[in-house]
């Protein structure tokens, strides 16, 4: 369990005065911990560093976790747990359900808002990041103990529908009888006519009057528009294997009726201003104030994200809200919460992030898109990594490559090199994880009882790898806090490291005795974390590969 480093740095800080910093040792030799605290005393104590390291390994007393602790190089403290303690510990930790991952104190409401993909278009590459990466967000922030709400704010008003409608009408189709593919071709046409025909243009404007006043024929192609499209997101949805349903819709629709109170609300309460007959909020810090209400009375292209910001504090009691898109945003974004802390609709005790990542790159490392420089769709992007391997071994490629990556960069969308089951990838993961499965299938065949409880570590790689298991429920809590999955990433990846070299150093189950159960022990926590993390990263753990 992760108290044992945090037993031991309470115990060290007591004696030195301030925080011990204890780090994992960077060999085996030098035990399972080390800390630089006397090197950062010996200045202020004026001391050499050595002596100042002997008179704190003096006072200290941890014989109970520890075995006799060490002095190294010019005041290093290295600390190694006492074998039973480990076992004992992790013993403890392959009791709780979470294998080690505790339920926060303070739990949360947490509204993500990801995806976000337009009615009448297919998903393209764009959406791959966000999907997966507030999906990861979702799953982690659930595992922890807080309530998500996630909202998928789709396209579905605006200008363009009335341009649909009307070319719908036009076409003399009937709307509920397409597919998603089709209803993009539809729109493509309905474009080019707006763009060339200028009497279609205007029918297509007043068509926009009608969806907005409520005309009964133009809502019903409208609803029958965003259904095909729903039906499309969600076959993408289930391949994607995300969390996301129709009760997260909350497109920009939802908040149409909300617009006029909002303005209504800034205009009031002195937020914002009449300026040259807009309806603006000046915000220090930005170049230009926030166009709410334009001079001819529409609304501006920020007041849907204000409406919904207020919704989500006032209506779903959100603790926390993040947004999850591309990191060219992110100015629009402090913006919008800039005027809603402002209005009071986003108090202090609220937590506003928004999350923005980088663009997903082809190998000659420029945007990824189609030989005809048109966005990759989305299920053409599924469908290349599927021709390497099977579909679960495609999706972990993908969706490793994504989260290992800090977010805000951009990566490169190399099939062959991400569907590979050595090096840091997903199927390397699910590799691992399917290893130990196969283990315990032969442990199950020769009639062995595979016991939840280690009573020997005596190994080096026996150690290592109880000592990472310890880790994961902190490394669990760090990325629900700092929103950085390449964390949990690259904690899976060290552990399935570490599991390899155990593999080679420690027989299992030619193994006897209490050696053989600890180490078959050990191998179902393992499968447990590896499972437990991949499922974060919204990975399917494999049984068989």
């Amino acid at each position: 369990m992760s108290s044992l480093p945090y037993e031991l740095s309470s115990r060290v800080q007591a004696i030195a005065g301030i925080d011990p910093e204890l780090r994992p040792a960077t060999k085996p030799q030098f035990g399972h911990f080390q800390s630089n605290v006397a090197l950062r005393l010996a200045k202020s104590q004026g001391q050499p560093p050595r002596v100042v390291a002997q008179r704190i390994v003096d006072e200290l007393d941890v014989a109970d976790l520890c075995e006799p602790l060490e002095i190294a190089g010019p005041g290093f403290i290295n600390f190694r747990l006492r074998s039973d303690v480990l076992a004992r510990a992790i013993t403890d930790q392959l009791a709780e359900p979470g294998v080690g991952v505790q339920t926060t104190d303070h739990p949360q409401i947490v509204v993500i808002d990801y995806s976000a993909p337009n009615v009448a278009k297919q998903m393209h590459v764009g959406h791959l990041r966000t999907t997966i990466i507030g999906d990861c967000f979702n799953r982690v922030l659930t595992a922890v103990g807080h309530q998500v709400i996630p909202q998928n704010h789709i396209g579905d008003w605006g200008t363009q529908f009335g341009m649909l409608v009307e070319e719908v009408l036009e076409e003399g189709v009937d709307a509920s009888t397409l597919a998603l593919v089709e209803a993009e071709a539809l729109y493509k046409r309905g474009s080019l006519r707006f763009r060339e025909d200028p009497a279609f243009a205007e029918r297509a404007r007043r068509r926009v009057v009608a969806l907005q006043s409520g005309d009964e024929q133009t809502r019903s192609i409208w609803r029958q528009l965003i259904d095909i499209s729903l039906a499309g997101f969600n076959a993408t949805y289930d391949r994607l294997n995300v969390k996301l349903t129709d009760d997260h819709l909350a497109g920009e629709s939802t908040y149409n009726d909300d617009l006029a109170s909002v303005a209504a609300e800034l205009e009031t309460d002195g937020t914002g201003v009449i300026d040259q007959g807009a309806l603006v909020v000046f915000v220090e810090g930005f170049n230009a104030p926030m166009i709410v209400r334009k001079s001819d009375g529409g609304y501006g292209y920020s007041i849907t994200d204000l409406a919904a910001v207020r919704h989500r504090v006032r209506d779903l009691h959100a603790n926390r809200i993040i947004y999850v898109t591309d990191a060219r945003q992110s100015d629009h974004f402090a913006q919008v919460f800039a005027v809603c802390r402002l209005a009071g609709w986003l108090p202090d005790d609220v937590i506003a992030q928004h999350v923005g990542y980088g663009m997903v790159l082809g190998p000659d490392g420029k945007p990824y898109k189609t030989r005809e420089g048109k966005a990759m769709l989305l299920a053409d992007l599924l469908d290349l990594a599927e021709e390497q391997v099977a579909p679960p071994i495609a999706l972990a490629a993908i969706k490793y490559a994504d989260l290992s990556n800090g977010l805000n960069k951009d990566y490169v969308f190399d099939v062959d090199r991400m569907v590979q089951t050595t090096g840091n990838t997903g199927p390397y993961l699910q590799y691992a994880h399917a290893r130990l499965a196969q283990v315990l299938r032969r442990a199950e065949a020769e009639g062995l009882v595979v016991e939840e409880k280690i009573a020997v570590l005596d190994e080096p790689a026996e150690q290592t790898l109880a000592l990472l298991l310890t880790r994961f429920g902190e490394v669990v809590a760090d990325v629900a806090d700092t929103l950085q999955p390449h964390r949990l990433c690259g904690y899976l990846y060290e552990l399935a490291g570490a599991l390899s070299v155990f593999y080679e150093q420690c027989p299992v189950l030619k193994s006897d005795g209490e050696v053989r159960a600890s180490r078959l022990a050990l191998c179902t926590l393992t499968k447990k974390v590896l499972a437990s993390g991949l499922d974060m990263l919204g990975i399917e753990p494999l049984e068989r590969m």
